[in-house]
């Protein structure tokens, strides 16, 4: 079963259908058209052919040439063409002259047989005894060329009609498109974060303007449920900050007046717990700021190839000093617009993941790559890597696997990583690089 995916193989479609179904009734119609006029031809020359040969016993010569010479002095068969010829072909009486000799019984004729005023007709040739054949000829059209200009009254009819219904298809098409683009592009905006992006909606009514209405209160209530489960978590962030930032001091103060090692170390880990705690309610207000898309406007033109340079040479040393190794190819510039603060925290992010969750002696290679109007950065490392069916789990917010919940962090690297990547228009996606895991992370170079 033939399935229509899109508007224009939709429309191709009904436009197939809708000219073989116009050109074949155009054809059925002049078909059956001509057959009618020759049947009521042929019944008409079937009668004076009759009229003229007579009964089987009445077939005299004589008899013969005189109902024919009182056929063509009839009106009503004046005309008719009649001609009456012996056993050798030469003619005997008649109204008019063939170019050739016809075969016995009924047959089509046309201008190129010679008859002054035929255009074409149709001729029944028949014995009528003594040895005599007898030729009756009838017009299949009532004026000179009437079948010409019959067909170009289906032409043009049936043209008209053609033409009316694939101008009124493109108008449907381009309307729909239009409609249909204007809520593509209202949904491409909302991905890219412009939740406050809504669909046009025409003043002239009717049902695409009704349509816009109801998609437009759809996306208000998805922006304010969306809205009210991104506050709980940054308000629960920022609320929780600045008591959790007295916390801390009170927590240093007493830490200078304890008086045994032991008091000094519990009260050490407690201002560890505090700060990373402090460091995941920065993290969740960092990836609240990074969704909002208001850093777009400060998207500008730069090299991703020359900023992962630099980076890669800044963080080079912390490499090091952690046992483990960094190689960098960038060979080739990638142009992009973006913005030069994010992605660099975005590649600072991905290194300090490596270091975090690999062993040492694990080597880092980071690549960047361009195809077409698409800039890739790929970081890779020889580590344990993360299992297939908990890469999804890895992109979730505080999604910690099972390997790592013994290990410092609060499963917000990556989160924040793919939403930096989502707000310049891009993906990621985690793979296997045998051993270890790679992280490919698309840029849209325009």
């Amino acid at each position: 079963m033939i399935r229509f995916r899109s508007l224009r193989t939709l429309t191709l479609a009904f436009l197939l259908a809708f000219l073989v179904a116009t050109v074949g009734t155009g054809f059925a119609i002049h078909g059956i058209t001509l057959q009618t006029i020759e049947r009521l031809v042929d019944r008409r020359i079937v009668v004076v052919s009759d009229a003229i040969a007579g009964v089987p016993g009445e077939r005299r010569q004589a008899d013969v040439f005189r109902r024919m010479d009182a056929a063509m002095r009839e009106r009503d068969t004046g005309d008719i063409g009649l001609l009456l010829v012996d056993a050798s072909g030469r003619p005997l009486a008649g109204n008019i002259a063939l170019s050739r000799r016809l075969p016995p019984g009924f047959s089509t004729i046309a201008r190129d047989e010679g008859i002054a005023g035929l255009t074409a007709g149709r001729a029944l040739v028949r014995d009528v005894g003594s040895g005599m054949t007898l030729t009756t000829v009838a017009e299949t059209e009532p004026f000179d060329d009437y079948n010409a200009a019959r067909t170009w009254i289906y032409l043009l009819g049936f043209g008209s009609i053609v033409l009316i219904v694939v101008g009124g298809l493109v108008f449907f098409v381009v309307t729909i498109g239009r409609r249909i683009g204007e809520t593509r592009r209202t949904v491409e905006a909302i991905i890219d974060g412009d939740m406050a992006r809504r669909v046009p909606i025409h003043p002239s009514g009717g049902e695409f303007a009704h349509q816009a209405r109801a998609f437009n209160r759809m996306l208000d209530r998805i922006s304010d449920l969306m809205a009210g489960i991104s506050n709980v978590s940054s308000d629960i962030a920022h609320d929780l900050r600045t008591p959790l930032a007295r916390l801390r001091s009170q927590l240093a103060l007493v830490l200078r007046r304890a008086e045994t090692d032991a008091q000094r170390g519990d009260i050490e880990a407690a201002i560890a717990m505090s700060d990373d705690l402090l460091d995941m309610f920065a993290a969740i207000l960092r990836i609240a700021e990074v969704e909002g898309g208001d850093r777009r406007a400060a998207f500008a033109p730069l090299d991703l190839a020359v900023l992962v340079d630099e980076i890669a040479t800044m963080m080079q040393p912390v490499v090091v000093d952690d046992g483990r190794t960094m190689l960098v190819h960038c060979a080739d510039p990638a142009p992009i617009i973006g913005d030069r603060h994010l992605l660099g925290q975005m590649l600072v992010n991905l290194i300090e993941n490596v270091l975090r969750h690999t062993p040492p002696g694990t080597q880092i290679a980071i690549g960047v790559a361009t195809t077409g109007k698409t800039a890739t950065l790929s970081v890779s490392d020889t580590g344990p890597g993360i299992p297939a069916d908990q890469r999804s789990l890895a992109l979730r917010r505080f999604g910690r696997l099972d390997l790592s919940r013994h290990e410092h962090g609060h499963g917000l690297g990556l989160p924040l990583i793919e939403a930096i990547a989502r707000l310049h228009r891009g993906t990621i996606v985690l793979e296997d690089a045998s051993p270890g895991l790679r992280v490919v992370i698309a840029l849209p170079r325009d």
